[in-house]
Parts: C-alpha cells; structure tokens; sequence
C-alpha cells in the first residue's frame, strides 16, 4: 500500500458568530492594555481538514484548528512530496523525516501542527486498514468509557454564569472549568472579580464537583503569586496556564508554591518540550493537544514520559484524536470537552465539519470498538454550506 495523494482543505466559517463580552478571558494580550479585543488574535474561525489517499482506495483524516491557512501552505510545500509514495504504516519514520526536514523552520508552533495533521491522519488510516480503533492499536482499552469535564465557563455576568455550571451538574459532569477574566493590568479591584467567577462556581455545583480555572497565559509570575492565596480556599483541582508557556520558570515556581496545582502545556511541542517541563518539575498536570504536539506519534510518547514522571494527562480540547489518546492511557484520568454551542471563539467548529464526535451521557463519552481509525468522517453537506479553500 502506497500514499497517493495528499488532499488539504482550509474550511471558513461564514456564518453568525457571538461576539465575546468584554472581559470575557484573560489572555496574552491582555498585559499590553490596548484598545481594541484583545481576545481577537485568539479566535478562530477557520480550521484545517487533511485527508490522505492510498492506493488501496483508503482514506485517513486529520485536522488542525491552529493557523489552518498557514499549516495547509507547510504541508503542501514541505511535506506532501515526503509523504508521496511512502507505505502509510511506516509512521514513526515518517514523522521524523518531517520534523528533521523542517527543523530549522519548524520545531514548534504552525510546522508541528502541519506535522500534527499530517500524522493524525496516518493512524486514523492505519486504523481502517487494519479494521481496528486506533486506541487499540495504541495499547487498547484502559477504561470502560472516559470521564469528561465541561469547559467552558468563560468570564460573564455572576447570575449567567451559575445558571450555565449549574446546568452542567445536572447533566452529569462531575468536572468542570471556568476562565478568568481579568488579569495584571486590572489590579486589585480584577483581582476581586476573578474571585467571584470562582466562589460563584463553587457555591453553585458544591465542594463534590472538581473545578478548575484557566487563566489562558494572560497572567504574569508576580500576578499569580497574588492570587493564589485568594483562590485556595475554593479547592481548585487545577491553576491552567497562569503564565506564558515560554516562563518555564515561573510554572516552577508557582508549583514549589505546593497551594494549587499547576497544569499547562497546551501551547508546548513534542516530547523534548515536555521533557524540559518535567525535568524543571513545572507542572502538576499535562495538557499537550494532539493536533499540535507531533500528532498520537507524540501524544503517546508524552504520555510514557508524564507517566514515569507521576504527572497525570488530561489533553487540551476534545475531538476524537484526544480522546482516543485518553482511552489507551492509564495516566490519563479523564478529557476535556467543548459543548457544542454557536460558534464564538472557534473551538466549537468541528462540531459543525465533521460527524462521528461522541456526545456525553451523564458525564462520560463512550468509543465504539467495531468503528476502525478514530470514527470520525468530513461532513461534506455541510462543508457546503461554507468557504473551502483548497
């Protein structure tokens, strides 16, 4: 079996959006107090779909929502020709000549999401080739479903804000995570606010629901040493990304602080990356995603790494790439999950692209053993309904 054809299509999103509220998440931007939407460079509203052909007249599918326009010129410039040709099993081999070929360009960032997509891909279709889950090519099933928490929770008025982690616990979600809204340029008075989206949260769903809170990188070192003591009272599961991914450092020294968890990685690449956050005891929680870390070649190898470092997996976003990364690790205690909403900030667009991404029953999702690959096909009747650039 050879790679025929390398197919990438970047889909934008052309219909209603929700604007955010002001303050609506910490990011960033936020710390150079500009006046314009400082969570704009942060939105996204177009996404990347990457199908690999064979010539056993199969088909794999990858995707990535990070600079969809950018990563699609990577892969057909650099990586296609790599891939043309090539036997679609021979994946770690692949992946290396990939990120050897781009290394003085990629590493990290829009040339290992290129690379991401590319690699998702190839085990979807290694899955289907074979008839099998691509969690059981990975080292099969380590829990009977997946327990998810509901992330959301963005920075709103205290009363909208109850009624929506409110209506997650009768769901079912024994977890669930909020942002912050205010950061560093705010002062005290921020401060104060962004203990009220906790305390509201926790008073609303009870200390027997784990929540967490993200603060996106939009605080400094100095900010979060300060609000740390105003939060731990509220038994925060986990403090997300409190510092720019970069400040490997100041995650250190928030986690020596041994007051709140320190979780992060969703902004880090590849099993060196995570090797630096561990060697340098960062982070009590990893949260790489598989569409930018290197794609499940590396999702699987961070987790062998995290494993043998005691620090527990919960990968960024849902999707079934993720989740099936969850399924065959036992240091990946549960996943995260966006519901499905009008599309706003721009996570929740899969939903409208493709088919086959489970829905939670009473806070678990639950993979289909007899679906090959990872169960997910494009939804091409709907892809017509918006702008695809290919």
């Amino acid at each position: 079996m050879k790679i025929t054809k390398v197919r990438t299509r970047v889909v934008e999103w052309r219909g209603k959006t929700v604007p955010p509220e002001k303050h609506f998440c910490t990011n960033p931007m936020d710390l150079l107090d500009l006046p314009i939407d400082s969570m704009g460079a942060f939105r996204f509203h177009s996404w990347l779909i990457v199908e690999i052909e064979t010539d056993a007249g199969l088909a794999g599918i990858g995707n990535a929502g990070l600079s969809p326009h950018a990563t699609k010129q990577v892969i057909d410039l650099y990586l296609k020709p790599t891939l043309i040709g090539s036997h679609p099993f021979d994946i770690e081999y692949l992946w290396q000549h990939m990120y050897r070929q781009t290394m003085a360009f990629g590493r990290k960032g829009i040339g290992m999401a290129a690379i991401s997509a590319v690699d998702i891909a190839l085990w979807d279709l290694m899955g289907k080739a074979l008839k099998q889950p691509v969690f059981r090519l990975l080292g099969g099933r380590t829990k009977p479903k997946i327990p998810v928490y509901a992330s959301r929770l963005y920075s709103q008025p205290l009363e909208k804000l109850a009624e929506e982690a409110l209506a997650y616990k009768k769901q079912g979600f024994r977890a669930m995570k909020l942002r912050f809204g205010w950061g560093p340029v705010d002062g005290g008075e921020g401060m104060l606010r962004n203990v009220d989206l906790v305390r509201t949260v926790r008073e609303t769903v009870g200390d027997e629901i784990d929540v967490m809170a993200d603060a996106y990188m939009g605080w400094t070192l100095d900010y979060a040493r300060r609000m740390i003591p105003l939060l731990e009272k509220f038994n925060l599961r986990w403090l997300e990304e409190p510092v720019i991914p970069d400040d490997i450092a100041g995650y250190t020294a928030l986690k020596a602080m041994n007051r709140i968890p320190i979780a992060g990685g969703e902004h880090e690449f590849t099993s060196y990356g995570f090797r630096q956050l561990l060697d340098a005891q960062a982070v009590d929680y990893i949260q790489f995603d598989t569409s930018r870390v290197g794609g499940i070649s590396q999702a699987r190898k961070v987790c062998a790494l995290a494993e043998a470092h005691s620090v527990p997996v919960v990968p960024h976003a849902g999707q079934m790439h993720n989740f099936h990364v969850v399924m065959a690790s036992y240091n990946c205690p549960m996943a995260e999950f966006f519901p499905m909403v009008d599309v706003e900030i721009g996570n929740e667009l899969f939903w409208y692209i493709f088919k086959g991404e489970p829905t939670p029953q009473d806070g678990f999702i639950e993979l289909d053993d007899s679906l090959p690959g990872l169960g997910v096909t494009v939804n091409e009747d709907a892809l017509k309904k918006l702008q695809v650039i290919e």
